[in-house]
């Protein structure tokens, strides 16, 4: 699941039908709908993750393989990511909803039927796609077809549904690899999405934003595409082909080329997929600096961790799966009691301390690169950086919305999980190089150990200077009624994605004060 509505903010359907209760039928089976469709890739993305290993074992294809496994699907995920918010505020929150559940699984498929690991490559990119067409229409329809006094309550209800999906993640993925094999954590996506598509089609109400009008901005998304699949394959392929490779050259000077060009592109467009001028405030920008280097931290992080308690530790899939579970509980435990907290003390405290903490568990993964006990060795990890994600998360997620116009808070809040993901896409391609694990010998037991402990180094560093960060630019706000309640209105999804933001933060809540 991904934070965020529409990008240009919640709007009221289109349609002539009187908004939905939460109590009645079909509010209950719209939460259901979006409970589904986004649940479908929230957990794809957390099975593959633990399916890796098995997925090497098939096609051979080395580490640089599996980064691209992963990074495929985060690369086009994240560059269209607001432009598939863009599509559904123009074109019909349900409509393009449905459109990328279809896509979605036809690409899953695919994914499943690979014979070999380009075809898998290529067929997470296209899902990648898929995943950005759907997500952001989650949640903007429940914004859009529900009264306002239930609209709180639905997306609470929807936030925590999607955390308990979050938690059978590991558990489903670990379950298929034990029974079947790796394609099974693809096919499983069609008949829930055969479910989410039926439902919609019977109950869903359309919705659109009356005032999006004008082309929608493809040349910035495709510019986007340009940099960061440039940058991907530059940093990816070069440990193995060389930095004076003609084809690494080449990938890194692309991205090079339309970064500028991209910058330039919004800046002059009238309505831009990613409207610049958010980033003026120090606030907003501080937000999205620390959600950079804390998600990016453990993206790159969570992606090497499964492979190497497999393969050095010996986990089964199963028991990799499950190693992570206690962070998801620890966050639907707690993250609501921070945010609380963050409403009466003000965000800087907790988003300085929390990055911190974060850093700290990574760093206590470096003790579990050696066969032994899970309570010992990777638990406490597990455990210290699940308080530090809770801790920050909400303040986090509050402090970029409110940071951010009330008629922007729907792209604020789409840019804030964009960045959260372009993080996690670059550290997975970067962080292996940092480490050393590069070559035929990166998957080798010995290499791998070595190589994961640096990369939990790198990692834990990384967190922290989020914390750094958040020291240097966030301010608490001003303490007034409306910031209290809407600092403390904050959910969240699990640690695959940055954190949610239901309403727009009425005009001057949540701005760092004098």
């Amino acid at each position: 699941m991904s934070a965020g509505t529409g990008p240009r903010g919640p709007s009221a359907p289109d349609t002539a039908a009187e908004p939905l209760r939460l109590s009645s039928a079909r509010g209950r089976w719209v939460v259901a709908a979006t409970v589904l469709g986004s649940g479908i890739a929230f957990l794809d993305s957390t099975v593959v993750g633990i399916a890796l290993p098995s997925i090497n074992r098939t096609f051979h294809g080395g580490l640089g393989s599996l980064q691209w496994v992963v990074t495929g699907y985060a690369l086009t995920l994240a560059a269209f990511l607001l432009l598939g918010g863009a599509l559904g505020d123009r074109y019909g929150r349900r409509r393009v909803f449905s459109v990328g559940v279809a896509w979605f699984a036809l690409a899953s498929a695919c994914c499943g039927l690979a014979p070999g690991a380009a075809w898998l490559i290529g067929a997470r990119v296209v899902q990648g796609v898929g995943g950005a067409l759907l997500t952001p229409g989650s949640l903007a329809i429940l914004q859009a077809s529900f009264r306002p006094e239930d609209r709180a309550r639905a997306i609470g209800a929807w936030s925590g549904l999607g955390g308990v999906a979050g938690a059978a993640g590991p558990l489903v993925g670990g379950y298929l690899l034990s029974v079947a094999s790796w394609r099974w954590v693809f096919y499983i996506n069609l008949p829930l999405a055969a479910v989410v598509l039926a439902v919609t089609a019977r109950h869903v109400p359309e919705s659109r934003d009356p005032s999006s009008t004008g082309r929608v901005d493809l040349p910035g998304a495709t510019l986007a595409v340009a940099f960061l699949a440039g940058l991907t394959y530059g940093l990816i392929e070069a440990p193995s082909r060389g930095w004076s490779s003609p084809a690494v050259v080449a990938s890194l000077a692309v991205a090079a080329v339309t970064a500028p060009v991209f910058l330039l592109v919004e800046h002059r467009r009238a309505r831009p997929m990613l409207p610049l001028g958010l980033f003026r405030a120090r606030q907003f920008s501080g937000a999205n600096a620390v959600t950079f280097a804390v998600y990016g931290a453990l993206g790159g992080a969570l992606f090497l961790l499964p492979i190497e308690l497999q393969i050095v530790a010996h986990y089964s899939p199963l028991e990799s799966g499950l190693a992570l579970l206690p962070v998801t509980l620890v966050m639907l435990a707690f993250s609501a009691r921070s945010g609380q907290l963050s409403a009466r003390i003000g965000p800087r405290l907790q988003m300085t301390l929390g990055p911190f903490v974060v850093g700290a568990g990574l760093l206590l993964l470096t003790r579990a690169t050696n066969p032994g006990n899970y309570l010992t060795q990777v638990f406490p990890a597990v455990l210290v950086f699940a308080v530090g994600l809770a801790i920050l998360v909400a303040p986090l997620t509050s402090t970029a919305m409110g940071a951010a116009p009330a008629e922007h808070a729907g792209i604020a809040s789409a840019v804030n999980n964009v960045v959260a993901r372009a993080g996690g896409l670059l550290a997975v391609a970067l962080l292996p190089l940092l480490s050393g694990l590069t070559g035929a010998t990166a998957l080798g037991t010995t290499a791998l150990a070595t190589g994961f402990r640096t990369a939990m180094l790198i990692s834990g560093f990384a967190a922290a200077a989020g914390g750094v960060i958040a020291a240097l630019t966030i301010r608490n706000p001003a303490r007034t009624p409306v910031a209290v309640e809407q600092y403390s209105r904050t959910w969240h999804c699990a640690i695959g994605n940055p954190p949610l933001r239901p309403d727009p933060v009425p005009a001057g809540a949540g701005r760092a004060g004098p």
